[in-house]
């Protein structure tokens, strides 16, 4: 009879196990996971609130059960296994700090969107093979855990808008397959972790923090793009900039950078998009020149609202791909260059003609250009407001927005104004 009772227990727990698809843990882990969330911000029709642990969850994908939220593969055995949790953007609220996040074979993770807030997981660290993880638009708060580092899968990792502050961990530089780096619109302080082991890093986003000191000049040569708007960083651009080989866009305006802009940024070899807008510059240094141009694939350069003195830089008229260009609220004076003028109403086959030319603001003077004063709105986005121009009336088009400085504005830049 005992012999008999013990056959039948091991086919029930033959059929059993037959019967379930998920792994035994990875529903464990669901569980947990569902229950961290505020229960009040599970929604109907919410993903959240389809599943029903009554129902296998890799069984119930195709049914009114477990309808999103997560993806199920056979990996090993024959079990389904977790691969993937990436909940709707429905509102979900919570602390999921004390969440084991025992999924060993999830590799993407997505939360963004949502209301999640308290400090980020450590146990994050334990997905192993994660590849993406989105935690972007949430309230999470405190510092970033140092064990992030070790998720040495991460090809994505996006932190963006949220509360999380003190430094970025130098464990970062253990993150040998990232390829994305968001962390802007938080409250990041301290200085920048070198990340220079990061050989596959190509997007770099920490701007609208509070990061100080120098520029990092301690990047992978990978960067395709580095925006670090809006901190509290100071010097000017680093020399090793010039290493970077696949730059294309640079964004560190709203800063507090000072002195030259150094000249080889003007000439980087892929340098696209420079933008240094709202910082303490105070000149600019020129690269060498000749009057066939130089070699720069700069398309946009923005340098407005600067504290810049003295002419306007002949050699920016001479970068043949430059077609918007804005040095608008600094302290330049002198006249309107040739190379300016041309570049704007016929450039020319070998050069870009100027589609954005913003030059208000300043204390240029002398006589507006006839070519220029030919050009019809909507030919090209020139503005040549608020100097000491003889003569711009605001019935032309690019005089219109803020008036002519006054002649005593003037006389501390001009010795022509008497």
């Amino acid at each position: 009879m005992t012999s008999l009772l013990s056959l039948l227990l091991l086919i029930l727990l033959t059929l059993s196990s037959v019967e379930s698809k998920t792994f035994w843990a990875d529903v464990a882990a669901l569980k947990e996971f569902k229950n961290s969330v505020d229960a009040k911000s599970i929604t109907p029709g919410s993903c959240l609130s389809s599943w029903d642990f009554s129902v296998d969850p890799c069984d119930g994908l195709s049914g009114e059960t477990f309808t999103c939220g997560f993806r199920c593969d056979t990996v090993v055995s024959g079990s389904g296994r977790v691969t993937d949790l990436s909940l709707d953007h429905a509102g979900y609220s919570g602390s999921l700090s004390s969440v084991s996040f025992n999924f060993p074979y999830l590799q993407s993770l997505d939360l963004s969107g949502n209301y999640f807030s308290g400090p980020l997981p450590h146990s994050l660290s334990n997905l192993t093979r994660l590849t993406s993880l989105y935690l972007s638009e949430n309230s999470f708060s405190g510092s970033i855990p140092a064990s992030l580092g070790s998720m040495s899968a991460l090809e994505e990792l996006l932190l963006d808008n949220n509360r999380l502050s003190g430094s970025v961990p130098a464990s970062f530089n253990n993150l040998s397959s990232l390829k994305r780096l968001e962390i802007q619109l938080n409250n990041i302080s301290g200085g920048f972790p070198d990340l220079t082991s990061l050989k596959n890093l190509n997007y770099l986003d920490a701007s609208d923090n509070q990061i100080s000191g120098r520029v990092p000049a301690l990047l992978p040569g990978s960067l395709v793009q580095i925006s670090m708007r809006n901190n509290l960083m100071e010097g000017t651009i680093p020399e090793s900039f010039s290493n970077l080989t696949s730059l294309e866009v640079v964004d560190l305006s709203h800063n507090e950078l000072s002195g030259s802009v150094p000249s080889f940024i003007f000439t980087h070899q892929t340098l696209q998009q420079l933008t240094l807008s709202f910082n303490g510059f105070t000149s600019l240094d020129s690269p060498y020149y000749s009057p066939s141009g130089l070699p720069s694939e700069l398309i946009s350069v923005d340098l407005s609202n600067n504290q810049i003195r003295g002419s306007l830089p002949l050699f920016m008229g001479l970068l043949p791909k430059l077609s918007a260009l804005s040095l608008e609220n600094n302290s330049f004076s002198g006249m309107i260059p040739t190379q300016y003028v041309w570049k704007t109403v016929s450039p020319g086959s070998n050069f870009a003609a100027f589609q954005r030319l913003l030059l208000g603001g300043n204390f240029l003077f002398g006589v507006v250009p006839s070519p220029l004063m030919a050009l019809k709105p909507g030919s090209a986005n020139v503005q040549l407001a608020g100097n000491c121009f003889s003569w711009c009336p605001a019935t032309v088009f690019f005089c219109q927005g803020q008036e002519q400085r006054t002649v005593t504005e003037c006389r501390k830049f001009s010795r022509v104004i008497p």
